[in-house]
């Protein structure tokens, strides 16, 4: 080769007569193919000067050593000719046959990409985008966990009743849900990258958004259109790092990319543990702005997307995707680019990227420019929108149609099965963690019965008490704090309240004679069937208050942070074994393993046992997590391949959704239903899953 191109200049200047042939078959001028001319008039001495020419020439400097120079070999010069032949224009020839060419076009592209992959190597370029999409998938692994570490103190700083905290629970799986699809979609027709970007914009910037809002339904639009942005990402991440990788690659590399959804949890956890309970981290704006440590928590949060989003701007868009949609100059130049950063990284700047032409598919979809001149300029947007949305569609579409039909639907009810059971667990273990907390809090508490206290001024706290048919005259109740303290058939005359802050605090059937209220929380709602008799409230707080600190946070936070940390060991295993046992053993294998752990929850009894047992479930599920990326990633072609990603993931977040209101709805009352509920889907979705097609030895389409 490196001869031939040494004479590629001559075999170019001649390459033309080969177009006008005689028709008596007479024509000495024309040039074989091994670069001499043999033509009777040239001299012969201007074979000598050539040899002079070339003599003492390395054959590889003539090789592309820089920017692509566009010349001509032998088979651009055939592939030209046949363009140039007669024939059909493609406006008058019948689009299934414009697709099936396409297809045909697909399949070469494939494995012609694959070897030029393996010829660029897996060096610095995939490490250095591997760190950058990882931040990516960090950010949302944090996602999910900030609203769940918020919501104890959120729901004291905001007023938030019962049914509020559900739904701020579920509104950032919503948002997912949507901007997987959505941003999925598109990411197959305006490109990995820029859709990554919007993506984590749009994260970043509601994100830091909401911790700076003081309302709760302004809090809740910011998280809803934080986790779309943040929802996008997923199917965007896997999609664009696949493209990059050789098919002995791609199953190891895309479950260690896994790993970093791990780190974000572990980062959410370690940030929420040292940050929430240090209530005086923030500041105050007059009585009605108040920055709290919950809301620095949120901030800082943001950090993993604001940083993948910087970064993001150094690295190229996918190669692969540029191909599909007949960009061939702007991939060979990235290509050539991932080529020369692993060969120096490598020591060897001296190799060269031998590959000058790529096979790139039929261009079949129709693209209509909108002139300046036409309509408004939002009648043109709108035009652009709902061309760009169709188009969407349609890909969704596809994923239905009898090709990928089976495939769609098997993938589907695994993904829905493993969301249900995952997600409904991870709720359901801190839930039960808090109820057995609440029983033995319960269990210890403190019953005083027909006390009788005058005079006296109480200026400490009371915690974990019920005072019965009590009596209370002439004292003074001031700038005290009151916990769990319930006050039953009590009788208070001409008691005094002042500054007084109070949390889960009733007083029940009692009776109030000349009693004054100033500066206190204790209000309406929290004297049940009681007798108020010239008693006065004055000057009550305004706005929720927090003021006390909950020792079972910490522990939540700790649960969180061993629950993240267990499924470190399955991500190696899974990212080891990946390539070698298959994805579908995988999946199967860890499903089948996670729904025998759920059997051992009947015998959690105790905090320590239910930690222990979320742990292990974790460590045994995360393998088949890592599998099912893999394998939807290998078995869409690469225009369809983040819309099929997006489907998938919108599912596995409805599921998350449905697992998280049922399994919640049964803490405290059984743990059979959850149990079996969540080892039934596990069961069901790894014998389907086995029905798979194995994707081990597939070349990315």
């Amino acid at each position: 080769d490196g001869y031939r191109n040494t004479n590629l200049y001559q075999g170019g200047r001649e390459a033309n007569q080969d177009d006008y042939r005689y028709q008596d078959g007479n024509y000495e001028g024309y040039a074989p193919n091994d670069g001499y001319y043999r033509g009777g008039d040239e001299p012969a001495h201007e074979e000598d000067a050539q040899s002079d020419v070339t003599e003492g020439h390395d054959e590889d400097d003539e090789v592309y050593e820089g920017e692509y120079q566009g010349i001509p070999h032998p088979d651009d010069i055939k592939e030209k000719q046949k363009q140039r032949a007669p024939a059909m224009d493609d406006e008058y020839r019948d689009r299934a046959d414009l697709m099936a060419e396409r297809m045909e076009d697909e399949e070469q592209l494939a494995h012609q990409y694959e070897n030029i992959i393996e010829e660029c190597g897996h060096g610095r370029f995939q490490w250095t985008l591997f760190f950058v999409l990882g931040l990516a998938l960090m950010a949302d692994g944090v996602e999910v966990f900030v609203v769940g570490f918020v919501l104890p103190s959120a729901e004291k700083d905001m007023c938030l009743s019962s049914s509020n905290k559900g739904m701020l629970g579920l509104i950032v799986y919503l948002g997912m849900m949507v901007g997987a699809v959505l941003l999925g979609g598109l990411a197959d027709k305006l490109g990995r990258k820029k859709c990554l970007i919007i993506s984590l914009a749009i994260n970043a910037a509601f994100a830091v958004l909401s911790s700076f809002v003081q309302g709760y339904g302004f809090f809740l639009f910011c998280r809803l259109i934080s986790g779309l942005g943040i929802g996008g990402s997923l199917p965007i991440v896997f999609a664009y790092f696949s493209e990059f990788l050789s098919r002995e690659k791609r199953g190891e590399h895309l479950s260690w990319l896994c790993m970093f959804w791990m780190i974000g949890g572990i980062f959410a956890s370690a940030m929420a543990w040292s940050i929430i309970p240090h209530y005086g981290w923030g500041f105050s704006m007059g009585t009605k702005y108040h920055f709290h440590s919950w809301r620095v928590f949120v901030l800082v949060c943001s950090l993993p997307c604001i940083a993948s989003l910087v970064a993001l701007k150094f690295m190229p868009e996918s190669p692969r995707f540029l191909l599909e949609i007949g960009k061939h100059d702007e991939a060979w130049m990235i290509l050539k680019q991932v080529h020369d950063t692993n060969m120096r990284a490598k020591g060897e700047p001296e190799r060269v990227f031998t590959v000058s032409y790529i096979k790139t598919p039929k261009q079949v979809d129709e693209f209509i420019e909108i002139q300046s001149s036409t309509g408004t300029w939002y009648q043109r947007w709108l035009v652009r929108i709902t061309t760009i949305l169709k188009q969407v569609w349609d890909n969704v579409l596809y994923c239905l149609t009898a090709q990928y039909r089976m495939n769609t639907l098997m993938l589907a009810v695994v993904w829905f099965t493993m969301a249900l059971s995952y997600y409904g667990l991870i709720v359901w273990f801190p839930d039960m963690i808090r109820y057995l907390q609440d029983e033995a809090y319960e269990s210890r508490v403190k019953i005083f019965d027909e006390e009788e206290v005058s005079h006296f001024t109480f200026n400490f706290t009371l915690e974990n008490q019920i005072h019965r048919n009590g009596e209370y005259r002439n004292d003074k109740f001031i700038g005290m704090k009151f916990k769990e303290v319930r006050f039953e058939d009590s009788l208070f005359e001409e008691c005094y309240f002042e500054d007084v802050t109070s949390s889960e605090t009733f007083f029940e059937n009692c009776t109030i004679i000349s009693t004054v209220f100033y500066n206190t929380d204790l209000y309406e709602h929290k004297f049940i069937n009681c007798r108020l008799i010239n008693s006065t409230f004055m000057k009550e707080k305004e706005g929720c208050h927090l003021d006390f600190e909950e020792d079972n946070d910490f522990l939540i936070y700790l649960v969180s942070f061993l629950g993240s940390l267990s499924v470190l060991p399955g991500n190696i295993i899974s990212a080891l074994l990946m390539d070698k046992i298959g994805r579908i053993k995988m999946i199967g294998g860890s499903m089948l393993i996670s729904a025998v752990c759920c059997f051992f929850l009947f015998f959690g009894n105790s905090e320590s046992a239910m930690i222990g047992w979320q742990c292990l479930f974790c460590g045994a599920s995360i393998a088949a997590w890592n599998a099912l990326d893999v394998i939807t990633v290998e078995l869409y072609p690469t225009d369809k391949r983040a819309t099929a990603f997006g489907i998938l993931n919108g599912l596995c977040k409805f599921g998350a959704i449905l697992g998280n209101s049922i399994f919640a709805s049964f803490v405290g009352i059984t743990k059979v239903v959850p149990i079996l509920l969540a080892s039934s889907a596990l069961v069901g979705g790894g014998l389907l899953a086995l029905r798979l097609p194995e994707t081990r030895e597939q070349v990315l389409m």
